[in-house]
């Protein structure tokens, strides 16, 4: 397997498990409620918004491997439609995975002597930081997820301990 096919099952693992952590977006989304997905705590992210976000990017450097522009601005990463059922949570999450996919199917086609030239202009690095970047995202925003529904499972939240004065 040469490291285009690595990453890509990479970034397979991340979805659909598999990876070294036992921890994918499959697994802990699986039983994720539409109210659940769209319930704020405080001032983090939603679950919705979390998945919207990280397929943002998965589709963003998806079309610059299809040869497209890079188009694409955090801001804009974070700006989803509204949910409300089960239907729309679900089509979040389809899209989720055949984006995840996709992604990962052109990634496997990357030649491997491309990995190390410049991603766009260079000014992001090369192809291989790209990559891999969006699999450490991702895996960053996964272990938001998880803890974010831990914490909604558990609402009301106990009230932290605070140190003895």
């Amino acid at each position: 397997m040469n490291l285009s096919q690595q990453i890509a099952k990479h970034v397979r693992d991340t979805y659909t498990g598999g990876n070294w952590t036992s921890s994918s977006y499959r697994q802990h989304l699986a039983d994720v409620t539409w109210q659940e997905a769209v319930t704020k705590i405080g001032s983090f992210n939603t679950l919705l918004t979390l998945v919207w976000h990280t397929t943002y990017y998965l589709t963003a450097v998806r079309k610059v491997l299809e040869g497209e522009p890079l188009h694409a601005k955090d801001a804009w990463s974070f700006d989803h439609p509204p949910v409300g059922s089960a239907e729309e949570w679900d089509a979040i999450l389809q899209k989720t995975w055949q984006e995840a996919e996709a992604f990962a199917a052109l990634v496997e086609q990357l030649p491997e002597s491309r990995l190390n030239e410049a991603f766009i202009d260079g000014q992001y690095g090369t192809w291989f930081r790209n990559l891999e970047g969006i699999v450490e995202h991702s895996h960053y925003h996964l272990g938001q997820i998880v803890l974010l529904k831990k914490m909604l499972r558990q609402w009301p939240l106990p009230e932290p301990l605070l140190p003895d004065a």
